[in-house]
């Protein structure tokens, strides 16, 4: 019987204090390369169609650059617009668009922050309720077509980011 409460009385302590560490690790979804690859093509072949040469970006759930695409005749700075929006995108927790129309008092402040673009054409990569990582688009005439471009991607996958586990 001795025995038996001095056991229990040794492992009372990592009981009582194993809550404590629960929340060490932590899992969380992000966008994976095959999935970025195949978003950034879908939004690039969805402008080139409509006769717009741009580059897409798709970064990660941290602004972590995945997959960046420039077409053939896109200028080499709708590179570095795309993946700041895609980055504005991750930071706002919503469409660049929607960002911009709701937080114009801050908007003049954020512009001079590096990595990001308070622009039109960057949308949010959201999968079962997880937000993955964003898309971006730059160089057609408007982001109100960047954010087309990168909208008809996400409608095309959209089926394998509802299943995606």
């Amino acid at each position: 019987m001795f025995k038996q409460i001095v056991k229990t009385l040794c492992f009372l302590p990592v009981l009582v204090c194993n809550p404590v560490y629960a929340n060490d690790a932590i899992t969380v979804k992000n966008i994976g390369l095959e999935l970025a690859s195949d978003l950034a093509h879908a939004a690039l072949e969805a402008c080139r169609n409509q006769g717009y040469q741009v580059s897409v970006a798709v970064v990660d759930r941290n602004a972590v650059l995945r997959v960046m695409l420039r077409d053939d005749l896109a200028s080499r700075f709708t590179m570095q617009i795309s993946e700041q929006k895609a980055n504005l995108a991750v930071m706002a927790g919503t469409s660049t668009t929607d960002f911009r129309e709701r937080r114009g008092d801050i908007r003049p402040e954020l512009n001079h922050i590096e990595g990001i673009s308070v622009m039109d054409g960057g949308l949010e990569i959201i999968a079962g309720g997880n937000r993955l990582g964003a898309i971006a688009v730059s160089g057609a005439p408007g982001g109100d077509i960047d954010e087309a471009c990168a909208q008809q991607a996400l409608d095309k996958y959209q089926e394998r980011l509802d299943f995606l586990d």
